[in-house]
């Protein structure tokens, strides 16, 4: 947490007279989204207006949040983003360590003269002007929670910010199956259902939404699910041409990486997935107990992440991605 001298000058920064920015990393998830709106409506509930900024578009079951559609996306708004960075004089990055993972923006934040505070769960967080990190959380929305408790404005949490926490915390943590989940965790949560959030509703709106492209895609994915390692391994992957096919849409393989990991006695999954625009394969790993795919993907696939949770990426072909996978488990993994 930040230090009571860093919370002081903080708090002093967050008055109505302030352009307070929030940011948070390429392709939001649910813990980013969530983080984002919720600190925005405990600060409106003190009287100060946030502006949420996001690089690009994100999930259509993340949308229902709270003033979810309010967030200017960089990517479509390009020129007002530049505009409302530039008059920041506060700017809240969370749920990422380093300004590289923001895209484009992330440079214009570098050169802006705002005050730089970061919220985030990542290992190996760059400098910035206040940094709050910690690795053992499993959730920026439940750093969110401790900032806000940090600052005493507990009180400042909504129904439209509980829920919007709950949200971040309930699918970074795999619907608090994830090992990090901690009886604090549950505490919070039990505090963010008196403030209002529902968890039958929250639920049903954010993973009971699926498409019929969406189960083609998953159907597809584990008719050729592939064990190797023994069984240890799961593989799972998807083709350009076979998102297209079913009509892919943003956030439509959410979790699916998920899948491989829920075979009994497998320990690791990969998920490799074809991106849509550029030539490279987008990679996400899953695993058990103290497997650490975060220096698995570190090594070998230019990623990172979390212990059980990270996210790589490679320029070669499928093909010679998934041999090369396959080649370095067999030595490196179990």
């Amino acid at each position: 947490m930040f230090t009571p001298l860093e919370l002081s000058t903080i708090k002093n920064l967050l008055i109505p007279e302030k352009e307070i920015v929030i940011v948070t990393h390429y392709n939001p998830d649910g813990d980013a989204v969530g983080s984002s709106l919720g600190l925005k409506h405990a600060l409106k509930m003190q009287g100060v207006e946030a502006t949420v900024i996001v690089p690009n578009d994100f999930p259509k079951f993340l949308k229902w949040m709270p003033e979810a559609r309010q967030i200017l996306v960089a990517e479509f708004r390009r020129k007002k983003v530049a505009e409302v960075l530039h008059n920041a004089d506060v700017i809240f990055c969370l749920d990422f360590n380093t300004l590289s993972r923001i895209g484009f923006i992330g440079e214009w934040i570098a050169r802006s003269s705002a005050v730089k505070i970061l919220i985030d769960h990542h290992q190996m967080p760059d400098a910035f002007d206040y940094v709050y990190s910690d690795t053992s959380v499993p959730a920026t929305c439940q750093m969110i929670y401790h900032f806000l408790e940090a600052l005493e404005w507990q009180d400042k949490i909504s129904k439209d910010s509980a829920e919007c926490l709950y949200t971040g915390i309930m699918t970074d943590t795999g619907g608090f199956r994830f090992r990090s989940t901690s009886g604090i965790t549950h505490h919070i949560i039990a505090n963010l259902i008196e403030k209002g959030a529902d968890p039958a509703q929250i639920a049903s709106d954010t993973w009971d939404t699926n498409s019929i492209s969406r189960l083609h895609l998953l159907s597809l994915i584990l008719s050729r699910v592939e064990l190797v390692k023994e069984g240890q391994v799961a593989i799972l992957w998807l083709k350009r041409a076979e998102m297209k096919q079913f009509g892919f849409e943003k956030g439509a393989t959410e979790g699916f990486v998920n899948y491989g990991l829920s075979i009994q006695g497998v320990k690791m999954s990969a998920f490799f997935m074809e991106d849509l625009q550029e030539d490279f394969i987008k990679i996400s790993f899953r695993s058990k107990d103290d497997l650490d795919v975060n220096q698995f993907s570190r090594n070998y696939f230019n990623g990172g992440g979390h212990i059980n949770a990270a996210g790589g990426r490679s320029e070669l072909s499928m093909e010679d991605t998934l041999e090369r996978f396959k080649s370095i488990v067999s030595s490196e993994i179990c």
